[in-house]
C-alpha cells in the first residue's frame, strides 16, 4: 500500500493538473486492515455501538464484507453519532462520531487523497497536515513578522466554516484532480449521511461534520481553492507592498506592508467567501496596525504599543528583546486561560473522591499537555499561573471530601513533593 501511495504523489507531484481516473481499487482488503490497526482502543462509538474491540473478533470477514459492499456499490455510511464538547466558556461544539467501519473507510479514503493533494497544497497551510503543527504554524507566522515587512495584521474568522461547507462547490474542487467516479459517489455518500442524535435523523445539506477521520483533509481542499490559491494568485500580485499569509485549518492570519492593502484584502474576503457560502464573523475579524514600524509609528505618536491579536490560542504583541531590537512574543490567550482553568477546576471537583495516587496522577498527566501546547517561547509567566491555580484547585477539592480538613497546606506540600507534579518548563522554542 505503501509503494502504491508513493507512486500516486510522485505522479502528482510531476504533473500538477492529472486527474486521477482510477483509484478508487485502493481502498481495498489491505488497505481497510492497515486502517483497522491504526485505530486506537477506547475511542466514542457510532450509531452501530461497535469498537474496535468488537471487530476484531471476526475482523476478517467483516472486513471482506465490507470490500465486497464496496465493489457493488452498495456501501453506504451510517449516520454519524452527534456529541458535544465545550468550544468556549458560552458554547458547545457539536462533533459527528462515525460507525467503526465508516471509520475505517473514511481512513483509507484519507490516505489515498492526502498522496495526491499534500504534492497541491501551499507551503503556509498548516492544520491537519503530516508532520505539520499548530507550533510550526506559529514559528513561521513570528518568521513573517519579525523578518518581513509587516505593518498590518488582518485577524480573520470563519463563522461556522464546518458546517457550512458547500457540498456542490467541494465535489467540483475534488473533480480538478479526482475523475474516479467511485471516490466521487463515497464522498458524496459520506458527506449526505447525515446526523442522528438520541435517535432522531437529521439530515446534512451543507458541512462536514467534525470528528470525521477525513473531514479536515477534505476542509483543507475547500479552503486550498477558496482561500490559499485566490491569495497566491490574485492578492498578493494586486497588492502594492508585500502581504503572506499563515493558516491552520480555518484560522487564519495575513501580514500586510501597507494599510490600503489590508483594507482592500478585507473588503474582497467577503465577497470572496460569500462565493462559495462561507462568512466572516465580523465580531472576531479586525485589521491592526502591528510589527515593528507600527511599533515605532505608534512610539512616535505616543500612543503606546500596537493593539495585540489572538492566533491559536495565544495572544501576540509587539516586545523588545534583550538587547532592545523589535520582537514578537506571545502568552496563552486570556479566553483560553480562562477555559483550561474551567476545565480543571470541572474536573477536580467530580474526581477529588479517586484515590489519591490515582488523582495526583491524572492531574500530572493533564499538567503534561498543557505545558507541551502552551510552553513556547515567552509564554513562562503564564505557565506558571496555570500552575499555581491548579495547585490551589486541589488543595480546595481535596479538603472539601469530607466535612474536616484533609489536608494543611504543610500536608498537601508534602504529599505534592511525594508524587511529583510537573512544573511548567518551556518545550518549544520558536526559533528553532
Amino acid at each position: 500500500m505503501e509503494t502504491k501511495l508513493a507512486r500516486i504523489a510522485e505522479m502528482a507531484k510531476a504533473d500538477p493538473k492529472l486527474r486521477f481516473t482510477s483509484i478508487g481499487h485502493l481502498i481495498d482488503a489491505e488497505a481497510l486492515m492497515e486502517s483497522h490497526k491504526e485505530m486506537k482502543l477506547g475511542k466514542a462509538t457510532g450509531v452501530d455501538g461497535s469498537t474496535k474491540e468488537t471487530y476484531e473478533t471476526n475482523v476478517e470477514a467483516n472486513v471482506a464484507h465490507l470490500v465486497d459492499r464496496l465493489k457493488r456499490k452498495s456501501y453506504r455510511p451510517q449516520p454519524a453519532r452527534r456529541v458535544y464538547i465545550p468550544k468556549d466558556e458560552k458554547s458547545m461544539r457539536p462533533l459527528g462520531i462515525p460507525a467503526y467501519e465508516d471509520k475505517l473507510v473514511q481512513h483509507a479514503l484519507k490516505r489515498v487523497l492526502e498522496a495526491i493533494y499534500e504534492q497541491d497544497f501551499l507551503d503556509f497551510s498548516y492544520g491537519f497536515r503530516p508532520n505539520r503543527s499548530m507550533h510550526s504554524a506559529l514559528k513561521h507566522l513570528n518568521r513573517v513578522i519579525e523578518h518581513g515587512k509587516t505593518s498590518y495584521v488582518v485577524d480573520a474568522d470563519i463563522s461556522g466554516f464546518f458546517n457550512h461547507v458547500d457540498h456542490e462547490w467541494l465535489m467540483k474542487f475534488l473533480e480538478l484532480r479526482i475523475g474516479d467516479p467511485n471516490i466521487h459517489r463515497l464522498v458524496r455518500r459520506m458527506l449526505k449521511a447525515g446526523i442522528q442524535e438520541e435517535g432522531h435523523f437529521e439530515p446534512t445539506e451543507e458541512g462536514t461534520p467534525q470528528g470525521s477521520v477525513v473531514s479536515p483533509l477534505l476542509a483543507n481542499v475547500y479552503l486550498h481553492y477558496v482561500l490559499d490559491l485566490w491569495f497566491t494568485v490574485t492578492v498578493k500580485k494586486q497588492c502594492v507592498g508585500q502581504a503572506e499569509m499563515v493558516r491552520f485549518a480555518d484560522d487564519f492570519v495575513c501580514c500586510f506592508q501597507y494599510k490600503e492593502d489590508a483594507e482592500r484584502f478585507y473588503t474582497a474576503l467577503v465577497l470572496r467567501l460569500e462565493k462559495f457560502g462561507l462568512s466572516i464573523a465580523e465580531e472576531k475579524t479586525k485589521i491592526i496596525a502591528f510589527g515593528r514600524f507600527a511599533e515605532e509609528e505608534s512610539r512616535r505618536k505616543g500612543e503606546g504599543k500596537p493593539k495585540t491579536f489572538d492566533f491559536l490560542g495565544f495572544t501576540h504583541y509587539c516586545a523588545k528583546s534583550r538587547r532592545g531590537t523589535f520582537r514578537v512574543k506571545r502568552k496563552t490567550s486570556g479566553k483560553k486561560f480562562r477555559q483550561k482553568v474551567k476545565a480543571m477546576k470541572s474536573w477536580v471537583r467530580w474526581n477529588r473522591h479517586m484515590k489519591q495516587e490515582e488523582f495526583l496522577g491524572v492531574i500530572r498527566a493533564k499538567l503534561s499537555g498543557h505545558y507541551r501546547y502552551y510552553g513556547i517561547t515567552d509564554n513562562a509567566q503564564k505557565m506558571k499561573s496555570y500552575y499555581m491555580q491548579t495547585l490551589d484547585l486541589i488543595y480546595k477539592w481535596l479538603n472539601r471530601r469530607s466535612q474536616r480538613r484533609s489536608f494543611t497546606r504543610e500536608r498537601f506540600y508534602e504529599v505534592l513533593k511525594e508524587f511529583k507534579l510537573p512544573k511548567p518548563r518551556i518545550y518549544v522554542n520558536i526559533y528553532d
